[in-house]
């Protein structure tokens, strides 16, 4: 899964620590879904899109699956 949370983080000069504190994880979660090493819940999506008054949708892009077996 795609994400623009550091760009969109970066924007709002909020560090990974402070983000973390403000939706209840860690700041190696933070990190985590930055990378694209770690999908959130849908619960802690909301959380992170309400923060940067942003839908889900524009901040996290699901990955073209290719169904052709």
């Amino acid at each position: 899964m795609k994400n623009s949370l550091k760009v969109e983080r970066k924007k709002k000069k909020i560090t990974q620590e402070q983000l973390a504190t403000m939706v209840g994880v860690s700041r190696q979660s933070i990190n985590a879904i930055e990378r694209g090493k770690y999908t959130p819940s849908t619960a802690l999506a909301l959380k992170i899109s309400e923060i940067f008054n942003t839908t889900v949708n524009k901040l996290f892009e699901l990955e073209p699956v290719d169904y052709q077996h």
